[in-house]
Parts: structure tokens; C-alpha cells; sequence
């Protein structure tokens, strides 16, 4: 009975896992979009900026759920990795997962503490500044300003190389855990290699995107 129950925890566990990764994965498609038109238009990026930067239900209701959710995730994935490493018996020391597993799936809390490393760094270039520039000094609203302040951020080589290895370490982190989150919630049907196929182009596109972006506004200036 203890043994059953301490199964059905540990389910629920990777299933809330899966279910905030999908989640973070949705943010990422949306975040990246939104920054590819950087690329594209310095005006229409500016205006979407600026709207997402003032619109109360995005600020009050979907930035604090996202919070959560980017909380949540970290969190529990150190705790399934202990427990994981807790329930594993000696002799599978002696396992050689590489023969069995891909690099991705085996290294996810790397990828997943270097992504925790880089949000601090988005969060001190961009999320801290946006705080004190409405809510400590009180500016007055500049629908202008977003597009300069994206591309000063990469003009530093230094800066931009470290949001590019950031990148391309989500990309293996999402080959692996794209997957795992639709699997663990049970998505086994004749859709499931489909939707396997559209996780790996995510890893693949959604992080390029990313490090496009970086690049160019690093070497265009």
C-alpha cells in the first residue's frame, strides 16, 4: 500500500512537471515571436512591446502566473532528480546510459541549470530595469524606447555569446523535455509520433530563432 501510494506521488509529480513545461513551452513561442519582429520592424515591435509592458491582465494575471510556473518547474524538477537518484539502486552505476539514452535526456538538470543561470541574466538585462524604470522611479511611458533598449544589450560580444550558448543548450533541453512533458500526461494515441516530430522542430527552430535574433542585432550595430 505504501509502496502504491508513494507510485501514484511520484506520477502526479512528473505529470505537473509535464504539464508546466507545456506551459513554459506556449510562453516560448510567444516570446519568441514577438522578439522576431525586432528583426523584421523596429515600430511594430515597439508598439507590441509597449502594449505587453502596460496591459493589465499580462502584468497583474499572466506575468505572476508565469512566474510561478517558471518557479514551479525548476523546483520540481530538482526534486524528481533527487528522487530519482535516491531510488536508484548501486549496481546501476555500472549502467551505461549513453548506450541507452540521448545526451539531452540524460543531462536535462545541466541544460536545465544553465537555463536557470541565463534567466538571471534576462531578468538583470531586462525584467529589474523594467521594474525600476515603471514602478521605482515612476517614468512616464515611452512606446520608443523598447526596441533601443533590446539592441544595447547585445552589443557587448561577451553578452551576446553567453545568451547564445543559453540558447543552445534550451534547444537540448526541449528535445528531451517536449517529448517527455506530452508523454508523461498521457499522450499516447496515433497522433503521439506527430506531435514527437513537432517538439524536435521546436527544439530546433524556437532556440535558432533566439540566436538569430542575438546575432543580428549584435552585428548590425
Amino acid at each position: 500500500m505504501a509502496q502504491s501510494a508513494l507510485l501514484n506521488a511520484s506520477i502526479l509529480k512528473k505529470v505537473a512537471m509535464a504539464l508546466s513545461g507545456i506551459f513554459l513551452i506556449t510562453f516560448l513561442a510567444l516570446h519568441v515571436s514577438l522578439n522576431f519582429i525586432s528583426i523584421l520592424s523596429e515600430d511594430v515591435f515597439n508598439e507590441a512591446s509597449h502594449f505587453m509592458g502596460y496591459n493589465p491582465l499580462i502584468q497583474y494575471v499572466m506575468q505572476p502566473i508565469l512566474a510561478f510556473g517558471v518557479i514551479f518547474h525548476f523546483v520540481m524538477g530538482f526534486v524528481l532528480t533527487a528522487q530519482n537518484s535516491a531510488a536508484r539502486p548501486i549496481a546501476y552505476a555500472k549502467y551505461n546510459g549513453a548506450a541507452n539514452a540521448s545526451w539531452s535526456s540524460r543531462n536535462m538538470i545541466i541544460s536545465g541549470l544553465v537555463i536557470l543561470a541565463f534567466l538571471g541574466l534576462h531578468f538583470y538585462d531586462f525584467w529589474f530595469p523594467e521594474v525600476s524604470y515603471k514602478y521605482i522611479a515612476g517614468t512616464a511611458p515611452d512606446a520608443t524606447r523598447y526596441y533601443g533598449e533590446l539592441v544595447h544589450k547585445f552589443q557587448s560580444p561577451v553578452r551576446t555569446a553567453l545568451y547564445c550558448v543559453s540558447f543552445i543548450l534550451l534547444g537540448f533541453h526541449l528535445w528531451h523535455g517536449f517529448a517527455s512533458s506530452l508523454q508523461s500526461v498521457g499522450m499516447h494515441n496515433k497522433y503521439s509520433r506527430f506531435l514527437a516530430k513537432v517538439g524536435y522542430w521546436f527544439a530546433v527552430v524556437v532556440p535558432a530563432a533566439f540566436v538569430i535574433i542575438a546575432l543580428f542585432h549584435h552585428f548590425k550595430q
